[in-house]
């Protein structure tokens, strides 16, 4: 017999968790935000529901929630919840007996807050991952039911490390929600997680990504911004200008090549580098404003002049 759970989602993650999760959970409700006035574009997990024909409710804020808590709409005694981004109070998480599980994308208390997939690859770390936490009113603070690790690979991107992370996460689920509401998983503080694991136990947070962060600050370390391009590939990409051209860029690699000047172009063996305060960035694939993304080869056959000019 499939466990029943509430689901509360909104975002695409939220989308791609819940067309998982309806195969192998009783889906009593879908919880998620209503699709916003005069919104053109798709509003994944609200779609989802009605193609899988899901009873579906919306709240836009914590205060239509509760109001929605209070007619006591469900009869599940947990609920899972992902890329919701509304923020759960202590009312809603109560009514749910066992509580509200959040699965989170990182190793917590590593990257608590908005965006951790992104961070995981900005900082540069060589493993992420899943936890399975309970919520609690803090911001990512409850305890943990389990946590399991993945690598990340040399050129992982925040869209194929999200993927990833969606199948860990639902496998996590699969296996650990059933056996939590049978009473055989003990939580844990997310300290003593992270001693049994061996990572650090004092809490990082991300943050919410900014269309300015997606500028390119050549002054940097070329190996930051090779981080960049592929932590910022779907949102905000990394923009530049090279000589007067607006430019994307979407795949790089750090270069040993010494050039004097951060922001320096050099054309070099039919190869595109560019300064930075350490090493030099060799652009692979770039996106100019208005075309289609194309190789730096291609690039240099229409604009090389207007690079030398």
């Amino acid at each position: 017999m499939k466990q029943q759970v509430v689901f509360f989602g909104s975002g695409p993650v939220a989308a791609e968790s819940l067309r998982l999760l309806a195969d192998d959970f009783e889906i009593e409700a879908v919880v998620t935000k209503p699709r916003p006035a005069h919104h053109k574009g798709s509003v994944p997990v609200l779609e989802l529901a009605e193609e899988l024909s899901l009873p579906l409710f919306t709240v836009d804020s914590k205060s239509s929630l509760d109001k929605l808590i209070e007619k006591k709409p469900f009869t599940s005694r947990v609920a899972i919840l992902i890329d919701f981004g509304i923020i759960i109070s202590q009312k809603t998480i109560d009514y749910f007996p066992l509580g509200i599980i959040n699965s989170h994308f990182s190793l917590l208390p590593q990257w608590r807050g908005a965006d951790p997939i992104t961070f995981a690859i900005l900082s540069g770390q060589k493993q992420t991952g899943v936890s399975l936490m309970l919520l609690v009113e803090a911001m990512d603070e409850g305890p943990i039911l389990t946590q399991e690790t993945y690598d990340i690979a040399p050129n992982e991107t925040t869209p194929s490390l999200t993927s990833s992370l969606i199948r860990l996460s639902h496998a996590l689920l699969t296996d650990a929600v059933p056996r939590y509401v049978q009473g055989e998983i003990k939580l844990h503080t997310q300290k003593e997680v992270a001693q049994l694991m061996g990572l650090p136990t004092e809490p990082t947070y991300s943050r919410k990504l900014t269309k300015q962060d997606g500028t390119i600050n050549w002054s940097k370390p070329a190996a930051e911004i090779e981080r960049e391009v592929r932590a910022f590939a779907e949102w905000p990409k990394s923009r530049t200008k090279l000589g007067d051209i607006d430019v994307a860029i979407t795949s790089a690699t750090v270069s040993d090549l010494q050039i004097e000047t951060p922001g320096k172009i050099v054309l070099q063996d039919g190869q595109l580098y560019v300064g930075c305060s350490k090493d030099s960035l060799q652009i692979n694939t770039l996106k100019p404003a208005g075309k289609k993304e194309m190789p730096v080869k291609a690039f240099l056959a229409g604009y090389r002049n207007r690079l030398e000019a």
